[in-house]
């Protein structure tokens, strides 16, 4: 399982290092695409396999099932970290996700997340500042 927030800068060849905590789980490989928020999403190789399992089987003509096919895989590039845990992060997913230098990576359970810093900033206080927590905790059944 993903937990916690790390806080990187990519190099000058765009290598993200990742999280020290991550690398175990991480390295057979991942699979890193487009998230719906301007936010990278990074996969084990193996859970992005279940993901793309699920959406292969949605219909083939449903407008927002395209929608979702084409934001996962045509955004997607997998990679297998080197011995430091270095992977380049491809410049298309540099470009959406407004990422520069400095970045956020987040652990949210069976995956990671990976803002710029200055998006990250605005979702916290997005987060913080969102009235009604305890009513998405209760429509969510948790």
């Amino acid at each position: 399982m993903f937990l916690g927030e790390y806080k990187h800068t990519l190099d000058d060849k765009s290598r993200l290092t990742l999280p020290a905590k991550y690398r175990n789980q991480l390295a057979s490989g991942i699979v890193m695409t487009a998230g719906v928020d301007r936010y990278i999403l990074i996969y084990p190789k193996e859970e992005f396999e279940r993901l793309a399992e699920r959406v292969t089987t949605l219909p083939l003509t449903g407008h927002d099932a395209s929608i979702l096919r084409r934001l996962l895989f045509v955004n997607a590039s997998d990679a297998t970290p080197d011995r430091q845990g270095r992977v380049v992060l491809p410049e298309n997913l540099r470009l959406y996700a407004g990422i520069e230098s400095d970045v956020v990576i987040v652990g949210v359970g069976r995956f990671v997340e990976m803002w710029s810093s200055s998006e990250w900033s605005r979702i916290q206080t997005e987060i913080r500042d969102h009235a009604a927590l305890e009513d998405i905790w209760a429509k969510l059944g948790i």
